[in-house]
């Protein structure tokens, strides 16, 4: 048996939630800055990637089934919906919005992880 490494991809995007975090929390305090460019961090995906892991299926049903595809959805990137006196580039709608993400990642993050610990303890408490 292999090594189960939910809690260290967690962890692992609960850093990479907190440093997007912090990014946005420092967009919204320079909104008013002059000239300030909002940034953000790359998706987790390609942090991921840099790691060296992957997803993997060990069974053919586990990612998709015969002729399920899961739909996805593109977005674009579109300009801040308004214009600040100072010419900065932060839309504060738009930090809002990135801040509800991070939110909701963490929440679910929280869940599986708080689900799969009870699992490992329903599966220890009933081999003993």
């Amino acid at each position: 048996m292999t090594g189960v490494y939910l809690f260290d991809l967690a962890s692992q995007h609960a850093r990479y939630l907190g440093v997007r975090q912090a990014t946005i929390a420092g967009n919204v305090a320079n909104a008013n800055t002059p000239d300030y460019r909002a940034r953000d961090v790359m998706p987790f995906a390609q942090v991921l990637a840099r790691t060296g892991l992957e997803m993997a299926a060990t069974a053919s049903a586990h990612l998709e089934g015969e002729g399920v595809r899961v739909p996805v959805r593109t977005t674009e990137a579109r300009d801040g919906w308004d214009v600040l006196e100072t010419s900065s580039s932060v839309s504060l709608e738009q930090e809002m919005l990135k801040a509800s993400d991070v939110s909701r990642e963490h929440n679910l993050d929280t869940g599986v992880v708080k689900s799969f610990h009870r699992m490992l303890m329903a599966a220890v408490r009933g081999g003993a």
